[in-house]
């Protein structure tokens, strides 16, 4: 089985999330959304399967990444993450929360080997 099929997502820590999202908007050309700015591509060469990183600055004060201070956090695309959360249960893995359905995805966050929050994402492309 697949665990991480790519990286879906960078997030981090500034003090003003609008200000940042323009600035890299203005300067870098991101196409921005509310969510940050979404940057689409195909799982495999030659493919029609479209895919997508998703590039989100959160406030300062957040703690969406987890108590740890962290200023990161990486969101992995995964494939069957129902099955993926049994496998890393019996390995071990800390499980953070449960698992959430949205129409875009189900998620899950854990913690790596060194404490910091991660973020698993199985799609809907």
């Amino acid at each position: 089985m697949k665990r991480v099929t790519g990286i879906g997502g960078v997030f981090f820590k500034t003090e003003n999330p609008k200000k940042t999202t323009a600035w890299y908007e203005k300067h870098l050309g991101l196409n921005t959304n509310p969510y940050g700015a979404t940057f689409d591509w195909y799982q495999e060469q030659d493919s029609n399967t479209k895919a997508q990183t998703q590039w989100t600055p959160f406030k300062k004060t957040s703690d969406y990444f987890g108590s740890s201070g962290q200023d990161f956090m990486i969101n992995y695309r995964v494939e069957n993450l129902e099955e993926l959360v049994k496998q890393l249960r019996e390995e071990g893995v800390e499980i953070v929360d449960k698992i959430e359905t949205y129409d875009y995805g189900k998620f899950i966050h854990i913690l790596d080997g060194d404490g910091n929050k991660v973020q698993l994402w199985e799609p809907i492309d």
